[in-house]
Protein backbone atom coordinates (compact mmCIF):
# COMPACT_ATOMS: atom_id res chain seq x y z
CA UNK A 1 0.00 0.00 0.00
CA UNK A 2 1.58 3.31 -0.56
CA UNK A 3 2.43 5.24 1.97
CA UNK A 4 3.26 8.99 1.11
CA UNK A 5 -0.45 10.07 0.41
CA UNK A 6 -0.41 13.61 -0.15
CA UNK A 7 -1.54 15.21 2.92
CA UNK A 8 -2.42 11.61 4.35
CA UNK A 9 -5.77 11.12 2.11
CA UNK A 10 -6.83 7.35 1.89
CA UNK A 11 -4.79 5.86 -1.24
CA UNK A 12 -7.67 3.55 -1.61
CA UNK A 13 -10.12 6.97 -2.49
CA UNK A 14 -8.06 8.96 -3.84
CA UNK A 15 -6.62 6.16 -6.76
CA UNK A 16 -10.61 5.24 -7.12
CA UNK A 17 -11.53 8.75 -7.28
CA UNK A 18 -8.79 9.54 -9.95
CA UNK A 19 -9.58 6.03 -11.69
CA UNK A 20 -12.94 6.99 -11.96
CA UNK A 21 -12.35 10.85 -13.13
CA UNK A 22 -10.06 9.57 -16.23
CA UNK A 23 -12.87 7.13 -17.37
CA UNK A 24 -15.28 9.66 -17.34
CA UNK A 25 -13.16 12.10 -19.58
CA UNK A 26 -12.21 9.64 -21.56
CA UNK A 27 -15.85 8.29 -22.39
CA UNK A 28 -16.56 12.65 -22.89
CA UNK A 29 -14.42 12.87 -25.67
CA UNK A 30 -13.70 16.34 -24.74
CA UNK A 31 -10.24 15.59 -24.52
CA UNK A 32 -8.00 13.42 -26.41
CA UNK A 33 -7.56 10.29 -24.66
CA UNK A 34 -3.98 10.13 -24.23
CA UNK A 35 -3.71 13.29 -22.85
CA UNK A 36 -6.39 11.90 -20.38
CA UNK A 37 -4.23 9.01 -19.68
CA UNK A 38 -1.18 10.85 -19.21
CA UNK A 39 -2.77 13.44 -17.07
CA UNK A 40 -4.29 10.68 -14.77
CA UNK A 41 -1.07 9.13 -14.78
CA UNK A 42 0.94 12.07 -13.31
CA UNK A 43 -1.44 12.76 -10.93
CA UNK A 44 -1.46 9.10 -9.21
CA UNK A 45 2.33 10.13 -9.19
CA UNK A 46 2.33 13.07 -8.15
CA UNK A 47 -0.48 12.82 -4.74
CA UNK A 48 1.89 10.19 -4.10
CA UNK A 49 -0.30 7.01 -4.57
CA UNK A 50 2.34 5.40 -6.67
CA UNK A 51 6.32 6.05 -7.11
CA UNK A 52 7.44 6.99 -10.44
CA UNK A 53 9.69 3.74 -10.37
CA UNK A 54 5.98 1.35 -9.69
CA UNK A 55 4.48 3.41 -12.72
CA UNK A 56 7.73 2.03 -14.71
CA UNK A 57 7.17 -1.44 -13.72
CA UNK A 58 3.56 -0.88 -14.31
CA UNK A 59 3.81 -0.61 -18.06
CA UNK A 60 3.72 -3.32 -19.95
CA UNK A 61 6.33 -2.83 -22.40
CA UNK A 62 5.41 -6.15 -24.27
CA UNK A 63 2.39 -4.79 -25.40
CA UNK A 64 3.48 -1.28 -26.20
CA UNK A 65 6.52 -2.90 -28.50
CA UNK A 66 4.01 -5.12 -29.93
CA UNK A 67 1.47 -2.48 -30.69
CA UNK A 68 4.54 -0.32 -31.93
CA UNK A 69 6.22 -3.06 -34.59
CA UNK A 70 2.70 -4.37 -36.27
CA UNK A 71 2.29 -0.48 -36.85
CA UNK A 72 5.93 -0.35 -38.31
CA UNK A 73 5.08 -3.48 -40.45
CA UNK A 74 1.66 -2.32 -41.45
CA UNK A 75 2.69 1.17 -42.70
CA UNK A 76 5.45 -0.03 -44.66
CA UNK A 77 3.23 -2.82 -46.60
CA UNK A 78 0.53 -0.15 -47.14
CA UNK A 79 2.70 1.61 -49.53
CA UNK A 80 3.12 -1.44 -51.75
CA UNK A 81 -0.22 -0.94 -52.67
CA UNK A 82 -1.31 -4.78 -51.85
CA UNK A 83 -4.46 -3.64 -49.15
CA UNK A 84 -6.20 -1.64 -51.75
CA UNK A 85 -5.23 -4.32 -54.37
CA UNK A 86 -7.62 -6.41 -52.13
CA UNK A 87 -9.94 -3.99 -52.20
CA UNK A 88 -10.29 -3.70 -55.76
CA UNK A 89 -10.07 -7.91 -56.13
CA UNK A 90 -12.81 -8.14 -53.69
CA UNK A 91 -15.30 -5.61 -55.62
CA UNK A 92 -14.46 -6.85 -58.91
CA UNK A 93 -14.98 -10.91 -57.13
CA UNK A 94 -18.65 -9.56 -56.16
CA UNK A 95 -19.34 -8.37 -59.66
CA UNK A 96 -20.27 -5.22 -58.23
CA UNK A 97 -23.60 -6.05 -56.75
CA UNK A 98 -23.41 -4.19 -53.43
CA UNK A 99 -25.61 -7.57 -51.12
CA UNK A 100 -22.34 -9.67 -52.57
CA UNK A 101 -20.08 -6.39 -51.84
CA UNK A 102 -21.05 -6.49 -48.25
CA UNK A 103 -20.38 -9.95 -48.27
CA UNK A 104 -16.75 -9.95 -49.24
CA UNK A 105 -15.67 -6.82 -47.42
CA UNK A 106 -17.06 -8.50 -44.16
CA UNK A 107 -14.78 -11.25 -44.27
CA UNK A 108 -11.90 -9.63 -45.42
CA UNK A 109 -12.21 -7.05 -42.89
CA UNK A 110 -12.22 -10.35 -40.37
CA UNK A 111 -9.83 -11.91 -41.75
CA UNK A 112 -7.17 -9.16 -42.19
CA UNK A 113 -8.34 -7.89 -38.51
CA UNK A 114 -7.10 -11.71 -37.14
CA UNK A 115 -4.18 -11.34 -39.26
CA UNK A 116 -3.03 -7.44 -38.69
CA UNK A 117 -5.09 -5.63 -35.70
CA UNK A 118 -8.81 -3.90 -36.32
CA UNK A 119 -7.59 -0.46 -35.85
CA UNK A 120 -5.12 -1.27 -38.55
CA UNK A 121 -7.97 -2.75 -40.19
CA UNK A 122 -10.10 -0.24 -40.62
CA UNK A 123 -8.00 2.80 -41.54
CA UNK A 124 -6.94 0.63 -44.29
CA UNK A 125 -10.84 -0.75 -45.92
CA UNK A 126 -12.53 2.38 -44.66
CA UNK A 127 -11.16 4.95 -47.49
CA UNK A 128 -11.50 2.16 -50.38
CA UNK A 129 -14.84 1.07 -49.18
CA UNK A 130 -16.01 4.57 -49.51
CA UNK A 131 -14.45 5.24 -53.02
CA UNK A 132 -16.29 1.98 -53.86
CA UNK A 133 -19.93 3.03 -52.43
CA UNK A 134 -19.52 5.90 -54.57
CA UNK A 135 -19.17 4.58 -57.09
CA UNK A 136 -21.70 2.58 -57.13
CA UNK A 137 -23.78 5.04 -55.94
CA UNK A 138 -24.89 3.07 -52.80
CA UNK A 139 -25.03 4.07 -48.87
CA UNK A 140 -21.62 3.67 -47.75
CA UNK A 141 -23.33 3.32 -44.22
CA UNK A 142 -24.22 -0.19 -44.26
CA UNK A 143 -20.73 -1.66 -45.65
CA UNK A 144 -18.87 0.58 -42.71
CA UNK A 145 -21.36 -0.39 -40.24
CA UNK A 146 -20.68 -4.35 -41.36
CA UNK A 147 -17.23 -3.53 -41.37
CA UNK A 148 -17.24 -2.48 -37.51
CA UNK A 149 -18.75 -5.26 -36.48
CA UNK A 150 -16.59 -7.58 -38.54
CA UNK A 151 -13.34 -5.97 -37.13
CA UNK A 152 -13.95 -6.52 -33.68
CA UNK A 153 -15.06 -10.05 -34.53
CA UNK A 154 -12.56 -11.10 -36.51
CA UNK A 155 -10.05 -9.71 -34.51
CA UNK A 156 -11.27 -11.56 -31.13
CA UNK A 157 -9.86 -14.91 -32.93
CA UNK A 158 -5.66 -14.15 -32.43
CA UNK A 159 -3.79 -12.65 -29.90
CA UNK A 160 -2.95 -9.42 -32.24
CA UNK A 161 -6.09 -8.73 -33.82
CA UNK A 162 -7.40 -6.58 -30.92
CA UNK A 163 -5.77 -4.64 -27.98
CA UNK A 164 -7.70 -6.59 -25.66
CA UNK A 165 -6.54 -9.76 -26.68
CA UNK A 166 -2.69 -8.17 -27.17
CA UNK A 167 -3.08 -7.26 -23.40
CA UNK A 168 -4.36 -10.81 -21.94
CA UNK A 169 -2.20 -12.30 -24.37
CA UNK A 170 0.94 -10.22 -22.58
CA UNK A 171 -0.16 -10.62 -18.60
CA UNK A 172 -1.01 -14.17 -19.07
CA UNK A 173 1.58 -15.43 -21.50
CA UNK A 174 -0.79 -17.09 -23.69
CA UNK A 175 0.31 -17.81 -27.48
CA UNK A 176 -0.98 -17.10 -30.75
CA UNK A 177 -1.97 -20.72 -30.88
CA UNK A 178 -3.46 -20.46 -27.62
CA UNK A 179 -6.23 -17.76 -29.29
CA UNK A 180 -6.72 -19.73 -32.60
CA UNK A 181 -7.52 -22.71 -30.64
CA UNK A 182 -9.51 -21.46 -28.09
CA UNK A 183 -11.60 -18.56 -29.71
CA UNK A 184 -11.59 -19.19 -33.59
CA UNK A 185 -13.80 -21.63 -33.58
CA UNK A 186 -16.99 -19.30 -32.19
CA UNK A 187 -15.69 -16.44 -34.53
CA UNK A 188 -16.45 -18.19 -37.84
CA UNK A 189 -19.73 -19.25 -35.98
CA UNK A 190 -20.14 -14.90 -35.29
CA UNK A 191 -19.08 -14.12 -38.82
CA UNK A 192 -21.65 -16.45 -40.43
CA UNK A 193 -24.58 -15.07 -38.13
CA UNK A 194 -23.14 -11.68 -39.09
CA UNK A 195 -23.39 -11.40 -42.90
CA UNK A 196 -26.88 -13.36 -42.34
CA UNK A 197 -27.79 -10.57 -39.99
CA UNK A 198 -27.12 -7.49 -41.87
CA UNK A 199 -27.79 -8.99 -45.29
CA UNK A 200 -31.03 -9.26 -43.83
CA UNK A 201 -31.17 -5.86 -42.58
CA UNK A 202 -29.49 -4.51 -45.96
CA UNK A 203 -27.85 -6.54 -48.18
CA UNK A 204 -31.13 -7.87 -50.07
CA UNK A 205 -32.34 -4.11 -50.71
CA UNK A 206 -28.55 -2.87 -52.14
CA UNK A 207 -29.02 -1.58 -55.55
CA UNK A 208 -26.32 -0.63 -58.29
CA UNK A 209 -27.24 0.89 -61.61
CA UNK A 210 -25.81 -0.76 -64.58
CA UNK A 211 -23.34 2.25 -65.34
CA UNK A 212 -22.01 2.31 -61.86
CA UNK A 213 -21.13 -1.90 -61.83
CA UNK A 214 -19.44 -1.59 -65.14
CA UNK A 215 -16.82 1.39 -63.55
CA UNK A 216 -16.65 -0.85 -60.74
CA UNK A 217 -15.80 -3.99 -63.03
CA UNK A 218 -13.37 -1.71 -65.40
CA UNK A 219 -11.19 -1.61 -62.11
CA UNK A 220 -7.83 -3.08 -62.62
CA UNK A 221 -6.87 -4.24 -58.79
CA UNK A 222 -3.36 -4.98 -60.35
CA UNK A 223 -2.87 -1.64 -60.51
CA UNK A 224 -3.37 -0.73 -57.13
CA UNK A 225 0.30 -2.31 -56.81
CA UNK A 226 2.57 0.77 -56.50
CA UNK A 227 5.53 -1.12 -55.64
CA UNK A 228 6.18 -4.70 -56.27
CA UNK A 229 9.41 -5.02 -54.51
CA UNK A 230 8.14 -3.67 -51.63
CA UNK A 231 5.15 -5.76 -52.11
CA UNK A 232 7.41 -9.25 -51.61
CA UNK A 233 10.24 -7.75 -49.10
CA UNK A 234 6.72 -7.41 -47.01
CA UNK A 235 4.88 -10.27 -47.49
CA UNK A 236 8.06 -11.79 -46.77
CA UNK A 237 8.55 -10.40 -43.37
CA UNK A 238 5.12 -10.49 -42.64
CA UNK A 239 5.12 -14.70 -42.93
CA UNK A 240 8.10 -14.51 -41.27
CA UNK A 241 6.59 -12.45 -38.24
CA UNK A 242 3.08 -14.39 -38.00
CA UNK A 243 5.82 -17.29 -38.14
CA UNK A 244 7.08 -16.09 -34.99
CA UNK A 245 3.63 -15.88 -33.62
CA UNK A 246 2.75 -18.88 -34.06
CA UNK A 247 6.17 -20.54 -32.75
CA UNK A 248 6.64 -18.18 -29.78
CA UNK A 249 6.25 -20.67 -26.94
CA UNK A 250 9.22 -23.14 -28.51
CA UNK A 251 11.25 -20.08 -29.19
CA UNK A 252 10.54 -18.71 -25.60
CA UNK A 253 10.40 -15.16 -27.52
CA UNK A 254 7.80 -12.57 -26.49
CA UNK A 255 5.29 -11.11 -29.01
CA UNK A 256 6.86 -7.48 -28.77
CA UNK A 257 10.22 -8.54 -29.17
CA UNK A 258 9.03 -10.78 -32.79
CA UNK A 259 7.18 -7.72 -33.99
CA UNK A 260 9.90 -4.98 -33.09
CA UNK A 261 12.55 -7.47 -35.04
CA UNK A 262 10.25 -8.10 -38.13
CA UNK A 263 9.75 -4.00 -38.34
CA UNK A 264 13.40 -3.71 -38.39
CA UNK A 265 13.92 -5.81 -40.70
CA UNK A 266 11.68 -4.17 -42.76
CA UNK A 267 12.54 -0.72 -42.18
CA UNK A 268 16.13 -2.12 -42.92
CA UNK A 269 14.72 -3.30 -46.69
CA UNK A 270 12.89 -1.09 -47.54
CA UNK A 271 15.32 2.21 -46.98
CA UNK A 272 18.83 0.12 -47.84
CA UNK A 273 19.11 1.33 -51.12
CA UNK A 274 18.79 5.05 -50.53
CA UNK A 275 21.47 6.90 -49.12
CA UNK A 276 21.81 10.10 -46.76
CA UNK A 277 19.20 12.51 -45.91
CA UNK A 278 16.84 10.59 -48.64
CA UNK A 279 17.31 7.20 -46.22
CA UNK A 280 16.75 9.70 -42.75
CA UNK A 281 13.71 11.24 -44.39
CA UNK A 282 12.12 8.12 -45.14
CA UNK A 283 12.51 6.92 -41.39
CA UNK A 284 11.62 9.83 -40.35
CA UNK A 285 8.15 9.22 -42.51
CA UNK A 286 7.88 5.08 -41.36
CA UNK A 287 7.69 6.26 -37.54
CA UNK A 288 5.57 9.41 -37.97
CA UNK A 289 3.19 6.91 -39.54
CA UNK A 290 2.86 5.23 -36.20
CA UNK A 291 -0.58 6.22 -33.97
CA UNK A 292 1.94 7.63 -30.85
CA UNK A 293 -1.70 8.88 -29.72
CA UNK A 294 -2.70 5.19 -29.03
CA UNK A 295 0.85 4.42 -27.52
CA UNK A 296 0.88 6.72 -25.19
CA UNK A 297 -2.78 6.10 -24.60
CA UNK A 298 -1.71 2.76 -23.52
CA UNK A 299 1.14 4.28 -21.34
CA UNK A 300 -1.29 6.83 -19.34
CA UNK A 301 -3.48 3.85 -18.40
CA UNK A 302 -0.85 0.97 -17.64
CA UNK A 303 0.06 3.61 -14.90
CA UNK A 304 -3.52 4.88 -14.10
CA UNK A 305 -4.15 1.04 -13.99
CA UNK A 306 -1.24 0.27 -11.44
CA UNK A 307 -2.09 2.94 -9.28
CA UNK A 308 -5.46 1.29 -8.02
CA UNK A 309 -3.93 -2.10 -7.82
CA UNK A 310 -1.27 -0.40 -5.68
CA UNK A 311 -3.64 1.25 -3.78
CA UNK A 312 -5.72 -1.99 -3.39
CA UNK A 313 -8.76 -1.53 -5.15
CA UNK A 314 -8.40 -4.04 -7.25
CA UNK A 315 -8.27 -7.00 -4.28
CA UNK A 316 -11.48 -5.48 -3.22
CA UNK A 317 -12.91 -6.11 -6.57
CA UNK A 318 -11.86 -9.69 -6.56
CA UNK A 319 -12.93 -10.47 -3.30
CA UNK A 320 -16.24 -9.06 -4.15
CA UNK A 321 -16.88 -11.04 -7.28
CA UNK A 322 -15.78 -14.05 -5.76
CA UNK A 323 -18.16 -13.58 -2.69
CA UNK A 324 -21.21 -12.61 -5.33
CA UNK A 325 -20.53 -16.10 -7.26
CA UNK A 326 -19.53 -17.76 -4.00
CA UNK A 327 -16.26 -18.83 -5.44
CA UNK A 328 -17.77 -21.23 -8.45
CA UNK A 329 -15.68 -20.84 -11.58
CA UNK A 330 -18.80 -21.26 -13.87
CA UNK A 331 -20.90 -18.19 -12.42
CA UNK A 332 -17.47 -16.22 -12.29
CA UNK A 333 -17.09 -17.12 -15.87
CA UNK A 334 -20.74 -16.17 -17.10
CA UNK A 335 -20.58 -13.29 -15.21
CA UNK A 336 -17.49 -11.78 -16.61
CA UNK A 337 -18.96 -12.71 -20.26
CA UNK A 338 -21.85 -10.62 -19.73
CA UNK A 339 -19.72 -7.47 -17.30
CA UNK A 340 -17.27 -7.41 -19.94
CA UNK A 341 -19.93 -7.00 -22.73
CA UNK A 342 -21.90 -4.81 -21.52
CA UNK A 343 -19.47 -2.05 -20.15
CA UNK A 344 -16.85 -2.54 -22.93
CA UNK A 345 -20.10 -0.85 -24.73
CA UNK A 346 -20.09 1.70 -22.59
CA UNK A 347 -16.29 2.63 -21.77
CA UNK A 348 -13.38 1.45 -24.36
CA UNK A 349 -12.83 -1.86 -24.46
CA UNK A 350 -9.26 -1.31 -23.67
CA UNK A 351 -8.91 0.89 -20.21
CA UNK A 352 -11.98 -1.76 -19.38
CA UNK A 353 -9.89 -5.21 -19.63
CA UNK A 354 -6.57 -3.21 -18.50
CA UNK A 355 -8.58 -2.49 -15.25
CA UNK A 356 -9.70 -6.43 -15.19
CA UNK A 357 -6.60 -8.49 -15.47
CA UNK A 358 -4.99 -7.83 -12.31
CA UNK A 359 -8.36 -8.61 -11.14
CA UNK A 360 -8.77 -11.59 -12.58
CA UNK A 361 -4.50 -12.59 -11.39
CA UNK A 362 -5.87 -12.37 -7.81
CA UNK A 363 -8.41 -14.38 -8.22
CA UNK A 364 -6.09 -17.47 -9.45
CA UNK A 365 -5.88 -19.02 -6.20
CA UNK A 366 -9.54 -18.68 -5.41
CA UNK A 367 -10.02 -20.57 -8.76
CA UNK A 368 -8.12 -23.35 -8.49
CA UNK A 369 -4.74 -22.06 -9.89
CA UNK A 370 -3.56 -21.04 -13.59
CA UNK A 371 -5.83 -23.84 -15.63
CA UNK A 372 -8.71 -23.45 -13.25
CA UNK A 373 -8.47 -19.22 -13.73
CA UNK A 374 -8.08 -20.07 -18.05
CA UNK A 375 -12.03 -19.80 -18.70
CA UNK A 376 -12.18 -17.03 -16.90
CA UNK A 377 -9.65 -15.32 -19.65
CA UNK A 378 -11.69 -16.77 -22.57
CA UNK A 379 -14.90 -15.22 -20.98
CA UNK A 380 -13.08 -12.09 -20.81
CA UNK A 381 -11.79 -11.86 -24.18
CA UNK A 382 -15.16 -12.86 -25.66
CA UNK A 383 -16.48 -10.15 -23.34
CA UNK A 384 -14.86 -7.23 -24.23
CA UNK A 385 -13.81 -7.80 -28.01
CA UNK A 386 -17.64 -8.81 -28.64
CA UNK A 387 -18.85 -5.79 -26.72
CA UNK A 388 -16.71 -3.42 -28.12
CA UNK A 389 -19.71 -3.32 -30.95
CA UNK A 390 -22.51 -2.17 -28.52
CA UNK A 391 -21.58 1.17 -29.25
CA UNK A 392 -19.48 3.96 -30.95
CA UNK A 393 -17.66 4.64 -28.30
CA UNK A 394 -17.21 0.85 -27.15
CA UNK A 395 -13.60 0.37 -29.52
CA UNK A 396 -10.96 2.13 -31.32
CA UNK A 397 -11.87 0.50 -34.75
CA UNK A 398 -15.40 2.12 -34.28
CA UNK A 399 -14.35 5.77 -33.46
CA UNK A 400 -11.31 5.50 -36.36
CA UNK A 401 -14.48 4.29 -39.02
CA UNK A 402 -16.79 7.33 -37.48
CA UNK A 403 -14.03 9.77 -37.99
CA UNK A 404 -13.31 8.72 -41.41
CA UNK A 405 -16.63 8.64 -42.75
CA UNK A 406 -17.93 12.04 -41.52
CA UNK A 407 -14.93 13.46 -43.43
CA UNK A 408 -16.65 12.54 -46.56
CA UNK A 409 -20.28 13.07 -45.04
CA UNK A 410 -21.48 9.62 -43.90
CA UNK A 411 -23.01 10.43 -40.81
CA UNK A 412 -22.10 7.94 -37.70
CA UNK A 413 -24.93 9.33 -34.68
CA UNK A 414 -24.08 7.25 -31.70
CA UNK A 415 -27.71 6.79 -30.96
CA UNK A 416 -28.59 5.37 -34.32
CA UNK A 417 -26.21 2.88 -34.04
CA UNK A 418 -26.88 2.09 -30.89
CA UNK A 419 -29.99 1.03 -31.29
CA UNK A 420 -28.85 -1.21 -33.93
CA UNK A 421 -25.63 -2.34 -33.25
CA UNK A 422 -26.72 -3.11 -29.18
CA UNK A 423 -28.95 -5.89 -30.13
CA UNK A 424 -26.76 -7.89 -32.52
CA UNK A 425 -23.65 -7.25 -29.86
CA UNK A 426 -25.76 -9.00 -27.34
CA UNK A 427 -27.07 -11.75 -29.78
CA UNK A 428 -23.32 -12.11 -30.14
CA UNK A 429 -22.54 -12.80 -26.50
CA UNK A 430 -25.48 -15.25 -26.36
CA UNK A 431 -23.38 -16.97 -28.63
CA UNK A 432 -20.20 -16.81 -27.04
CA UNK A 433 -22.14 -17.65 -23.48
CA UNK A 434 -23.43 -21.17 -25.10
CA UNK A 435 -19.78 -21.68 -26.35
CA UNK A 436 -18.14 -20.92 -23.18
CA UNK A 437 -20.40 -23.13 -21.26
CA UNK A 438 -19.95 -26.28 -23.60
CA UNK A 439 -16.24 -25.72 -24.87
CA UNK A 440 -14.77 -24.95 -21.37
CA UNK A 441 -17.01 -25.02 -18.43
CA UNK A 442 -19.05 -28.20 -19.35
Amino acid sequence: MPEHVIFGLDPLWLATALLVLTYAAIMSEKINRAVVALLGAGLMISLGVLTQEQAIHGVDFNTIALLTGMMILVNITRKSGIFQYIAFWSARKAGGVPWKLLIMLTLVTAVLSALLDNVTTVLLITPVTLLVARELDVPAYPFLFAEIFASNIGGTATLIGDPPNILIGSATGLSFNDFVQNLAPVVGVLIALQVLALHALWGKNLRANPEAQRKIMALEPAEAIKDPGLLVSSLGVMFAVLAGFVTARETGLEPGTIAMFGAAVLMFLYVRKHPGADQSHRVQDIFGEVEWVTIFFFVGLFMVVAGVEHAGLLDHLAHGLVDVTGGDRNVTAVVILWASAVLSAIIDNIPFVATMIPLIKSMTPAMGGTEGVMPLWWALSLGACLGGNGTLVGASANLTVAGLAEREGVHFKFLTYTKLAFPLMLGSIAVAHAYLYFWFLV
